[in-house]
């Protein structure tokens, strides 16, 4: 060897082999490169014009000293204001949102009660219940963000119908009781809830005791049926038959309620719980009354406490401090006998949460001029309506900043600093100037090439290793080369650059689930989680003094203890490992909102091994530094046989652990390891929780905590209690919010692309488009309008130009609030099925997006020459049969693909049929498509989302067309039904026979990309069957327990485990295969088809193998979740 171990630390001072520092002291090296001589001339010219430049720099220092500290005053108060107003912008964009959130929430509920009770059929109102009420509020609480929730269901009760409405609500109390004690966990029991529930319709008699009397009122009734939560309210008094006219508000509100149909709020009540769980606590409350409504008819309500300090404390925006809220109402308020009461409230919000200041305008007048105000709450009702002495209230948030958050903007030296800084700065500046312009003429490209090796070069070596190359390149004949260093072998360059360590320890990470993730997705995004990924470990890498050595695939090599030696080197990996499995769950929960469905699953997999290695650098073409030895065969054994989100050390690296006094980070694998070429091994999972009587010496710090694996083979340590160590500080998003903002994005991106390819469209006539919105889809059932072929716009080449500047399009924030909210409503009406829900709405959307991206034939067939300009737009535009020629097109699809399962009750149609339940009564067939159709549509027809439909329809062919493409592509997901079957093969082979049968080019391109469509959604909704064995292998065994989950409630005549082998072999053979044989040879997917094809094969074939054995582990699995409820 040529130099001794030490010798690859030189130049490295700071022990970072890949990192050196930036100073004056490397000013020094550059002569290295420069003929002595030409670096003697252009010092002397550098230093005449130093001396020259500090003359006449000595003339300006005091004008730029004044001009400086002005300026710096001028900016700070500029900043301050910029800051403010912008942070003021986005806490009133997420109080706008919230508020909008709670309304549709609310009505999306009080719509589907209302469908609900349609649907039951032997019921009548005010007789009604709703089923699972608990399970519904607690998914509208927990999209409302509040710890104080309060939702009661109350009907409107006639004078004649109190005492049977209070026997009807006394006998269907004890069920819907014991629904939510078991969904709640309350510590209440049935019987107490009933001893405590008044058995009529009543009120409290305040000045005694809280006793209940029958209603005083006269007349109809608004009594109670159902709380969530169902826990006794202050005093203990449940709500159940009380009357909720005796609170003179609430009956304010419903008057309003009942004059403009619309949902009302009350401002403010003051409320002191000095009896309740908030002991001592005063709280500022507003009350919502969304009234439920059957055939114009106001016949019961939802009431919400809605807690404007939960609501501030909520607001989850970033760096928000010291700002003062006022809540402003439009309606002029006196105060009450009962409760006190404003028309404006103030509160202090900052991160750490909001405080109430009173029912006053509690704002600093200082700050008037930086007002930012905006309407929070416009309910947009009919006031013309009302009877003198009501009133709506719209809400209006003012916001302003106070003396603590503007004192953050102002330094304590201003002066002094600013002078110098800025003398500093125009002296370096002026000089650097000269000296460049009497250098530039002779070094300019030697420079430039120069930075470009060093560059180069330091990315790939470690400094050490990189200066051992320059001296070699020195002594070497090629001196002009930009890596002339690299070439050549130890004939030409001198000994080899290699050195043994012997005191090492290697880590290898391996992205465990990512063959999979990536079979479903783009190259672009499989790039984007990979550079992701990476970059975080390259800052832990760096951190922690570990030095990079390469990457393969999704394995990421790192290694400590070279080039510089580190006695520590054990520790510095196992604490770079435990921060890159922290990096690894953040990273991916925050790309799933980008990259979609199932990336926040992909975890690390760790294997660590110490010992020695040979490391240096192999000369010639594409030279990188590298290692060798057994210690990286181990390292690469340890990850290779550890486990997901888990960190597995060998015995020598635990030896080292345990040296160190660090014992307690590590555990004992229960069973030894097979290694090839080693046998069995010994191995360890890191642990860093110390046990008492630790003899550790060294802190622990943070570290991760990797228990040892359960005798059943599971963790014992369960994943949610790694998730949530993970995502501590790193946001409260859940996996269902994630998905609706993915969604969100890609429906966006569609809707930018609709509104470009309008271009200057004439404004719509809105009134005719609203008779159309109102009397289509009006007809008995969706099937009904099932038709054969589509007419689609043909395509545009100008109409392309326009949407290829589409992302520079901006929908409006009112347009994607309601977006936001109607995928939010439309997540929280999927039912809690293990396969048909929501995330396999999102996971069937990103396989149509993937196919709509991949649609990539070219021919001449709407009428397009051949000119070269003509070919390249329709290659942009991936254009066939007209499917990609209209955004609208793309957008219906999409949005099909997320509606496509809403409200799925989780059994087949026929289930339904037979059961006789209401939607099946009315739909006769395809009973859950049909319903999932006028569910989606219905609520999409909704006032409070006319901007969003304004963006998806201009026109009145638009919403024609929108409203085909989304009933037949949702119908065509009923694979099951035979006649829907037959129809769809004959119009296959009639749209691609070899002698087109249509008459024209239209017509045919009409009936080909129909049926296209058709089979895009109905692949995409059994995608899983063509990806990868382990998402077949998931979304199987999901589907396989929704079955076996009904079998065992009585909601299936057979037991599917018996026939599921079988079942699933010829689903494969006569849907599947065939299925994406068709994908292929339409000729429109590209390379998607054949990706499809072969998966679908691929997956067939491992099923025939292990299907036997895969199906008793469902079964097995099943049991055991059943036992354990």
């Amino acid at each position: 060897m040529s130099k001794s171990t030490s010798d690859w630390s030189n130049g490295d001072s700071n022990g970072m082999s890949h990192h050196s520092s930036s100073n004056g002291g490397d000013t020094p090296e550059i002569p290295e490169y420069v003929a002595p001589d030409v670096a003697n001339r252009e010092e002397k010219a550098v230093t005449h014009t130093k001396i020259l430049l500090l003359f006449v720099l000595l003339l300006g220092i005091s004008g730029a000293a004044a001009a400086t500290y002005v300026l710096m005053e001028e900016e700070q108060n500029n900043d301050f204001g910029a800051a403010f107003a912008g942070l003021a912008k986005e806490v009133q964009t997420v109080s706008r949102q919230k508020v909008d959130q709670i309304f549709s929430g609310l009505d999306a509920y009080a719509l589907f009660i209302s469908s609900q009770a349609r649907e039951d059929g032997n019921s009548s109102w005010p007789f009604v219940t709703v089923r699972d009420y608990s399970k519904k509020s607690e998914k509208i609480v927990e999209l409302f963000g509040f710890k104080r929730p309060a939702i009661n269901f109350c009907l409107l009760v006639e004078e004649d119908e109190k005492e049977e409405f209070a026997s009807f609500a006394i006998a269907t109390a004890p069920g819907w009781y014991q629904d939510s004690l078991d969904n709640e966990g309350n510590k209440y029991t049935v019987d107490e809830l009933m001893n405590l529930t008044i058995p009529f319709v009543h009120e409290y008699n305040y000045t005694d005791n809280y006793k209940p009397i029958p209603t005083q009122r006269t007349g109809s009734a608004l009594p109670s049926l159902q709380r969530y939560p169902v826990e006794p309210e202050i005093l203990g008094l449940v709500t159940t038959n009380y009357d909720f006219f005796a609170i003179t508000e609430i009956a304010d509100l419903f008057q309003v309620s009942s004059l403009t149909f619309g949902p009302t709020l009350g401002f403010t009540q003051l409320i002191d719980y000095s009896e309740g769980p908030t002991y001592g606590q005063w709280v500022i409350d507003s009350q919502i009354v969304q009234p439920i409504t059957e055939n114009g008819e106001i016949v019961g309500i939802l009431w919400l406490r809605l807690p404007w300090r939960e609501f501030f404390d909520n607001l989850n925006v970033d760096g928000l401090f010291g700002m003062i809220a006022v809540i402003r109402s439009s309606c002029d308020i006196g105060a009450g006998s009962v409760v006190d009461t404003a028309n404006e409230i103030s509160f202090s919000i900052d991160a750490s949460g909001a405080v109430y200041l009173g029912q006053f305008d509690a704002h600093d007048k200082q700050y008037d001029d930086h007002l930012v105000s905006r309407m929070i709450l416009d309910n947009d009702l009919d006031e013309d309506r009302l009877a003198e002495g009501y009133c709506v209230h719209k809400l209006t948030l003012d916001l302003y900043p106070t003396k603590e958050l503007e004192e953050t903007f102002h330094t304590s030296k201003p002066g002094a600093y600013t002078s110098v800084v800025v003398a500093i700065f125009v002296f370096t500046s002026l000089v650097f100037l000269l000296y460049d312009y009497s250098v530039r003429r002779r070094q300019r490209k030697f420079m430039e090439r120069i930075v470009k090796q060093d560059q180069i070069v330091s990315n790939v070596f470690p400094t050490a290793i990189r200066d051992r190359l320059y001296e070699s390149g020195q002594k070497g004949s090629d001196q002009d080369g930009l890596l002339g260093p690299l070439g050549g072998g130890p004939g030409g360059g001198g000994a080899p650059l290699a050195d043994l360590f012997p005191e090492t320890t290697i880590a290898f990470a391996d992205i465990a689930g990512f063959t999979a993730w990536a079979s479903a997705r783009e190259p672009a995004q499989v790039f984007i989680l990979l550079e992701t990924i990476y970059g975080g470990f390259d800052k832990q890498a760096y951190r922690h003094n570990v030095f990079k050595v390469e990457t393969v695939g999704d394995c990421y090599v790192a290694v400590a203890g070279l080039p510089e030696p580190d006695k520590e080197h054990a520790l510095a990996i196992c604490r770079f490992s435990r921060d890159c499995v922290k990096t690894m769950k953040e990273t991916t929960v925050k790309l799933e909102v980008s990259l979609g469905p199932d990336t926040s699953d992909l975890e690390l997999r760790v294997g660590i091994h110490s010992g020695q290695v040979t490391a240096g650098v192999i000369r010639g073409e594409r030279s990188r530094f590298q290692l060798f030895g057994d210690t990286m065969n181990t390292a690469a054994r340890m990850e290779s046989t550890s486990q997901r989100n888990r960190i597995q050390v060998s015995q020598v690296t635990a030896d080292l652990l345990v040296a160190s006094g660090l014992s307690a980070w590590i555990v004992p694998r229960e069973s030894k390891i097979f290694v090839k070429g080693k046998g069995e091994m010994q191995t360890y999972w890191l642990n860093t929780k110390a046990s008492k009587g630790s003899k550790s010496s060294k802190p622990m710090g943070d570290m991760l905590t990797v228990s040892e694996t359960a005798p059943d083979g599971s963790d014992s340590q369960s994943a949610k209690e790694v998730d949530d160590n993970f995502l501590h500080g790193i946001g409260t998003m859940t996996k269902t919010e994630r998905l609706v903002e993915w969604n969100v994005e890609v429906l966006t991106s569609l809707l930018q692309q609709i509104i470009a390819s309008r271009g200057d469209v004439l404004e719509a006539n809105k009134v005719s488009l609203k008779e159309k919105e109102a009397n289509i889809g009006t007809g008995d059932t969706v099937l009904e309008e099932f038709v054969p072929i589509i007419q689609l716009k043909r395509f545009d080449a100008g109409d392309l130009s326009k949407r290829q500047q589409a992302s520079s399009i901006d929908i409006g924030e009112e347009a994607k609030t309601q977006l936001r909210n109607y995928l939010s409503n439309v997540a929280s009406m999927y039912q809690d099925n293990p396969f048909h829900n929501f995330e396999h709405a999102s996971h069937v959307t990103a396989s149509v997006k993937k196919l709509l991206t991949r649609i990539v034939n070219v021919d001449d067939r709407n009428g397009l020459t051949t000119s070269t300009d003509d070919v390249d737009l329709v290659d942009m535009a991936g254009h066939s049969y007209g499917i990609t020629s209209d955004p609208l097109t793309q957008f219906s699809v999409v949005f099909s693909a997320i509606i496509h399962d809403l409200d799925h009750p989780g059994v087949p149609n026929a289930q339904l049929v037979k059961e006789n339940t209401r939607s099946a009564q009315i739909f006769k067939k395809s009973v859950a498509e049909q319903n999932s159709v006028e569910l989606a549509w219905g609520m999409l027809m909704g006032k409070e989302y006319e901007a969003l439909r304004a963006c998806i329809y201009h026109t009145e062919d638009d919403l024609r067309r929108f409203r085909q493409l989304v009933v037949n592509t949702v119908m065509a997901t009923d694979i099951v039904d035979k006649e829907l079957q037959a129809l769809r093969k004959a119009r296959w082979e009639t749209a691609f026979a070899d002698t087109p049968v249509c008459d024209t080019s239209l017509t045919s391109d009409d009936c080909r990309a129909t049926i296209v469509i058709e089979h895009l959604i109905q692949a995409s909704d059994v995608v899983h069957t063509m990806q990868h064995w382990h998402i077949y292998r998931a979304w199987n065994e999901k589907f396989f327990m929704e079955c076996y989950a009904a079998y065992k409630c009585g909601r299936a005549d057979s037991d599917p485990s018996e026939n599921w082998y079988n079942g699933e072999i010829g689903f494969f053979d006569f849907y599947v295969i065939p299925l994406a044989k068709k994908l292929k040879s339409c000729g429109v997917f590209g390379v998607s088809s054949h990706e499809y094809l072969s998966y679908a094969q691929s997956n067939r074939d491992e099923w025939f193998r292990e299907g036997r054995r895969l199906v008793k582990e469902f079964v097995a699995k099943y049991e055991k979740m059943a036992k354990n409820q």
